[in-house]
């Protein structure tokens, strides 16, 4: 099949569009708003898009309020979403009121972050603290309105749980990092393995 997004429907029971861009890691991203008050919230339009500096993405439909605090107060985190922490980070995208607590919604202990003023999740491996670098709003070529929200991040903190690590590597069996399939499936990656880049003469 083929069809153009732009101007032709898919004609599947469902839009298959995040259905093959898979599997796509989450952002469990949490933020805190002007006045303080701690968000958390997954999302799956989500990755690492340099290394050196390092700096990650997420983005949103509309302007959620991950986004929308980010903006406020220049700072985000990202917490690894994890296959034993699947039901808390469920729990947390229900749509709360923007003075919700979902670190407490979710059952989640809240702790400060050592280089922004934001909570993270200390049940996570894995968090990174982040400087808001820009916000981005797409532009489709229709030219119709779009509130699509694109925040990028300057990487300034990594957390990383010593228990993760082997051999001096991140051992991504032990993490059972969460990844966001099609629909409402999700995937944890069942093993790893290793490939060498070519070296051309």
């Amino acid at each position: 099949m083929f069809y153009d997004p732009r101007t032709e429907g898919h004609g599947l029971p469902h839009n298959p569009w995040l259905a093959i861009i898979v599997p796509r890691p989450i952002g469990w991203i949490s933020t805190a708003a002007a006045d303080g008050t701690p968000n958390l919230a997954p999302y799956s339009c989500f990755n690492a898009i340099s290394s050196n500096p390092p700096h990650v993405m997420f983005s949103s439909d509309d302007a959620k309020d991950s986004s929308t605090n980010a903006e406020a107060t220049g700072y985000f985190c990202c917490n690894l979403a994890t296959f034993e922490l699947r039901e808390q980070m469920n729990q947390s995208s229900a749509t709360y009121p923007p003075e919700a607590d979902e670190f407490a919604a979710s059952g989640l202990t809240a702790v400060p972050c050592e280089n922004i003023p934001v909570m993270r999740v200390a049940e996570s491996p894995v968090a990174v603290e982040c400087k808001l670098s820009q916000i981005i709003t797409l532009t489709p070529s229709s030219g119709l309105p779009n509130t699509n929200r694109i925040a990028i991040g300057e990487v300034v903190g990594i957390h990383i749980d010593e228990r993760v690590l082997k051999d001096g590597l991140v051992d991504v069996e032990e993490l059972k990092p969460l990844g966001r399939m099609g629909y409402r499936e999700y995937t944890v990656p069942p093993r790893s393995f290793e490939m060498l880049r070519p070296v051309l003469d």
